[in-house]
C-alpha cells in the first residue's frame, strides 16, 4: 500500500512538474531537455527542474 501512495505521488508531481515546464517562457529546446530529464529520472527530474527551472514569478525587469 505504501509503494502505491508514494507512486500517486511521484506521478502527481511529474504531471505538475510536465505542465509547469510546458507553460513556462523557455524555449521549446529546453522544454524538451526539461521534458526528457523528467520522464527518464522522475523523482530526480521534479527536484532538478524545483531547484534549476526558470521561475516565471521572480523574474525583475
Amino acid at each position: 500500500m505504501e509503494y502505491g501512495l508514494i507512486g500517486l505521488l511521484v506521478l502527481v508531481l511529474n504531471i505538475w512538474a510536465l505542465f509547469s515546464v510546458w507553460s513556462s517562457g523557455a524555449s521549446i529546446a529546453a522544454k524538451l531537455v526539461w521534458t526528457i530529464a523528467i520522464f527518464a529520472l522522475p523523482v530526480i527530474g521534479v527536484i532538478l527542474w524545483l531547484v534549476f527551472g526558470p521561475r516565471s514569478g521572480l523574474q525583475t525587469a
